[in-house]
Formats: C-alpha cells, sequence, structure tokens
C-alpha cells in the first residue's frame, strides 16, 4: 500500500538516507579515520556500490516505463476495441443494436471513470458497474448468436470479446508494479551506499551530506511515480476514450 504513494517514498528514503550518512560518520569517529593502506580499498569499494546502485535504478526505471507505456497501449487498444464493437453493433436486429450501443456508451462511461477516479471506495463500484454492463452486452451478443449463427453474427460475437478482452488487461497491467523485492534490493545497497561516503568522507558540512541522499531519493520518486499509475504526479490521460465518447455522443 505504501508504495503507491511516490511523495511517502521520498520522504522516508531521503530520512534514512541521510541518517545512513550520518551513521557512516558516527563509525568514522568511533572506529577512526580512515587509514593511508585502506583509502584506496575504501574509495573502491565505495565506487562499486555506487555503480551497483546506478545499474540497478537504471533497470527499475526501464521497468517502471516499460509498464507505463504498457498501460497507455492498452488504453488505446481498448478504445478502438469499444469503437469497432460500437459500429458492428449495427449487424444486430434493430432493438438488440440500440440496446448494445447503449450499453456501450455506458461502458465508455465507466472505463473513462477507472482512469479517472482516484477513491478506492468510489473504484469498487465503477468496477462492479463495468462487470454488470459486460454481463448485459455479452448476453445480447449471445442470444442472437444462438438464434442466427453466421459468419456476420460471428463478426459482432468477436468484436464484443475484444471488448471484455482489452478491459481484463488493462487491469492486469495496473496490477503489474515494480516488486518488493526489487525495491527492498534498491533500499539496501542505497543505505550501504550512503554508510560508506558517510565513513569514507571528509566533509562534514550540511548540505555534502545531503547531496547523496538527496539524489537517490530523487531517482526512488520519480521510479515510483511512474510505476504508479493512480498516485503519482505522471498519470496516463485516455486521451482515446475521451476522444471516443466525443465522437460517439456527437453520432
Amino acid at each position: 500500500m505504501l508504495l503507491r504513494y511516490p511523495q511517502f517514498i521520498f520522504v522516508v528514503c531521503l530520512a534514512g538516507l541521510w541518517l545512513a550518512v550520518r551513521f557512516g560518520g558516527w563509525l568514522r569517529k568511533k572506529i577512526g579515520p580512515v587509514s593511508e593502506d585502506t583509502k584506496e580499498d575504501l574509495s573502491l569499494l565505495t565506487g562499486a556500490s555506487l555503480t551497483l546502485l546506478a545499474l540497478i535504478i537504471g533497470f527499475s526505471f526501464s521497468m517502471a516505463v516499460s509498464r507505463y507505456d504498457q498501460r497507455k497501449n492498452y488504453e488505446e487498444e481498448e478504445a478502438n476495441a469499444i469503437g469497432t464493437e460500437y459500429v458492428r453493433a449495427d449487424l444486430l436486429p434493430s432493438a438488440d443494436a440500440a440496446k448494445v450501443r447503449q450499453l456501450l456508451t455506458q461502458y465508455l462511461d465507466q472505463r473513462l471513470l477507472f482512469y479517472t477516479t482516484y477513491d478506492m471506495h468510489r473504484l469498487a463500484e465503477v468496477g462492479a458497474e463495468t462487470t454488470s454492463l459486460q454481463a448485459e452486452m455479452w448476453a445480447v451478443v449471445q442470444s442472437d448468436a444462438k438464434l442466427t449463427p453466421t459468419p456476420t453474427m460471428a463478426l459482432v460475437v468477436s468484436g464484443m470479446n475484444d471488448v471484455l478482452n482489452r478491459q481484463g488487461y488493462t487491469q492486469a497491467a495496473w496490477w503489474n508494479r515494480i516488486p518488493i523485492g526489487g525495491w527492498a534490493l534498491m533500499w539496501l545497497i542505497a543505505l550501504c551506499c550512503c554508510v560508506l561516503t558517510g565513513y569514507g568522507g571528509r566533509s562534514r558540512g550540511p548540505f555534502m551530506i545531503m547531496i547523496l541522499p538527496f539524489l537517490i531519493s530523487i531517482s526512488f520518486f520519480f521510479i515510483a511515480d511512474i510505476d504508479s499509475p493512480r498516485r503519482g504526479v505522471i498519470r496516463i490521460v485516455p486521451q482515446n476514450l475521451i476522444s471516443l465518447s466525443q465522437s460517439l455522443r456527437a453520432h
């Protein structure tokens, strides 16, 4: 639940990593300054740790961006599926065609709410209404397909199947997040890097102490923001669904 809030991750990471740097400085005072013999080894270890952290942050960022692109692509496919089925509804008997088009319009409104609603209780209501509309649309198409099992009717059934499948794909893509194990690994490596930096650093100024924790926290925030579909600053705008809704209402 906490990974849904990028701002929370930024604050916690900044505070934790700053304490890690301070802890490294405390170890330097407790154990003693780094000797000339071990200074080179410590610099090598710190550089290797920071390089490893940079690689993991890069991979995590790539994972978050790929998931973001996947959600955008499914939104486009979902709009295309609904628009196509709206046109194919003309192949049904006139009464059922009007009913399916009406249900598709209501369904489109619920899909827009899925992208623009951030209250979890309201989202549960949207999910229940979406499921109900799916059952109604499928019942109408299924009834006509049983009465007239023709190739033309198969097109309508296939189009409705695409509409239902795209909603499932979209929901799965929104559930697909960076695993907790990946976040834990990044957090542990970042802590080690900050402790090593604090232990081997010479500057005790507050500005220099905050640079590394701030940069790492900003990176974590950016990854979490892209990976969070609802709570982040960077969100998916359902432009294709909005355009389709405006087009259907004008029609």
